[in-house]
């Protein structure tokens, strides 16, 4: 359709296809995004939204817990390193990732390698191009010494 008032057409000045519907844009897509003037939802019961295939990395962390760790993609996986984590004890470490601004939220979850099941990831720091996660041994007398496997995936927001 080429009515620009509704339907869809292509502008070529701007390298967009866009999408308007009685005279008010809805939404426009070029070669590298997609912008919507409402919300994006899926009706799958197990497809969902996410990112897709490629989008992901993985890094594993060396020397302690404490050490950081590099990589650069919107979501993946971090193995930590063995080091002993004492009962009760915390170690910080940070994530240095080109994909992070300071507006985003980082969304965790730790997916096995927990000597007892009791250790866990928190974020606790949000910074351009990094972010911090801690991570607590909630046991009272058992050390964490398994390397834990941490998901994560960036979601990109704006502060107000």
């Amino acid at each position: 359709m080429t009515d620009p008032q509704n339907g869809m057409f292509n502008d070529v000045a701007n390298s967009r296809i866009v999408f308007n519907y009685n005279g008010t844009r809805m939404g426009s897509y070029t070669a590298t995004a997609l912008s919507l003037a409402g919300s994006l939802t899926s009706t799958s019961p197990s497809a969902g939204i996410g990112y897709a295939t490629g989008a992901g990395a993985a890094v594993t962390q060396i020397t302690s817990r404490a050490t950081g760790v590099t990589i650069n993609a919107i979501s993946g996986t971090i193995t930590t390193d063995t080091t002993s984590l004492a009962a009760a004890a915390e170690a910080v470490f940070t994530v240095t990732n080109s994909s992070v601004a300071i507006g985003d939220v980082i969304v965790l979850s730790a997916r096995s390698g927990q000597t007892a099941g009791t250790s866990v990831p928190i974020v606790t720091a949000v910074a351009a191009g990094s972010f911090d996660i801690t991570l607590t041994n909630l046991h009272a007398s058992t050390a964490d010494t398994g390397a834990m496997i941490i998901n994560f995936a960036v979601i990109k927001a704006v502060s107000a």
